[in-house]
């Protein structure tokens, strides 16, 4: 699929979208563009503006200004009604007194199906969903993730042009969130339906969209491909926001032939990029699991730096280390544990050295 999409390549569109409520923008100047089978996340924390945007693609809310373009027409000025949208709500809102069958066949029954065209789209769903055994069952019989696949068939019955999730999977536990994100993209997928999904869970946005967009106060930040977000962040707050991160305030003291220095407080940072200024005021960015640790100090001179471990966790398969540098400024570092060993030979109260290749730090001029 191409990522880089221009007006003409995409299937959904929304153009400066403005959305305010009396006197707070909640949704500011958003443009973005969707192409045809994507599964595009909204990510952000609550409040940031995501669910609003939702809920304008499907009609439950009136833009301020700016439009929504799905294939080609402006449906902003639509109802819900008139719209070839779906949406699946959080709380799935199945009707409780009918059966599975029934809470599928819902919507293609207010739209006057045939009954024999609607008896075998319902169970095309049902089989879509692996549901077909529990059709006759009613939703307080099925678990969480029976009722949520429930929720996603009758919202697919009608074959909409785009499906819209609102934190789907919000109601879940842990462990079966983390099953059911890849059983609903592969539903997704099966289907071929576009979707726009809104979490505020990062796991969930990587583990289940095709490209994401971090927002912020009502504003996107950043548009990317699940690894572009993480390794590439724009700014310094989705480097924060996207995962765990290590952050320094520096300037540029030298940048030449696509490298830069950046010097901080705390040392220096030799790092991949060019065209940024001397003397201008950035920071660095170094995800916990780029950098490397040991009690010996490396044979290496660039992004070279010691402290004191402060804490240790032990998470299975990898190890968290909390160090504690000269001056206080605490690092989190992440070790993988490649083989089976029954301790590390780094403590509590260590000195230890840690480092980072110089493709690890991303400089963040905002």
């Amino acid at each position: 699929m191409n990522l880089a999409l221009s007006p003409g390549d995409s299937y959904l569109r929304t153009e400066r979208l403005v959305k305010r409520f009396y006197d707070v923008v909640a949704v500011d100047e958003v443009s973005l563009s969707i192409a045809k089978g994507e599964i595009f996340a909204l990510l952000g924390s609550s409040g940031c503006g995501k669910s609003t945007l939702l809920r304008m693609l499907a009609g439950f809310e009136i833009p301020s200004s700016g439009a929504v373009v799905l294939d080609g027409v402006d449906i902003a000025a639509l109802p819900p009604y008139e719209r070839p949208i779906n949406m699946m709500f959080q709380s799935y809102a199945l009707f409780p007194h009918l059966t599975v069958w029934d809470n599928i066949a819902f919507g293609l029954k207010r739209q006057g199906m045939p009954k024999a065209q609607m008896q075998a789209r319902v169970g095309e769903m049902l089989d879509l969903v692996q549901l077909a055994p529990l059709a006759k069952r009613k939703p307080h019989q099925l678990s969480g993730g029976q009722q949520q696949r429930v929720a996603l068939a009758r919202s697919l019955a009608k074959k909409p042009r785009l499906l819209l999730l609102d934190e789907p999977m919000a109601a879940l536990d842990r462990k079966l969130r983390e099953r059911t994100q890849f059983e609903l993209v592969n539903i997704v997928e099966a289907v071929g339906v576009t979707c726009v999904m809104v979490t505020h869970d990062q796991e969930e946005a990587m583990t289940m969209a095709t490209r994401i967009a971090v927002m912020n106060q009502g504003r996107v930040l950043q548009v990317g491909t699940p690894r572009q977000v993480y390794e590439r962040p724009q700014s310094r707050f989705v480097a924060d926001f996207i995962g765990n991160v290590n952050l320094f305030d520096g300037k540029i003291t030298r940048s030449d032939a696509g490298r830069c220095e950046v010097t901080t407080s705390f040392g220096y940072f030799c790092a991949d990029g060019a065209g940024m200024a001397i003397g201008s005021e950035v920071a660095v960015a170094v995800r916990p699991e780029k950098l490397h640790i040991a009690k010996e100090q490396p044979p290496v001179s660039q992004n070279l730096f010691w402290g004191t471990v402060s804490e240790i966790a032990y998470f299975g398969s990898y190890n968290t280390y909390i160090v504690e540098m000269p001056g206080g400024k605490t690092m989190k570092i992440t070790e993988f544990d490649a083989v089976r060993h029954d301790g590390s030979p780094i403590g509590r109260g260590d000195k230890v050295f840690f480092w980072c290749d110089p493709s690890a730090p991303v400089v963040l001029s905002q």
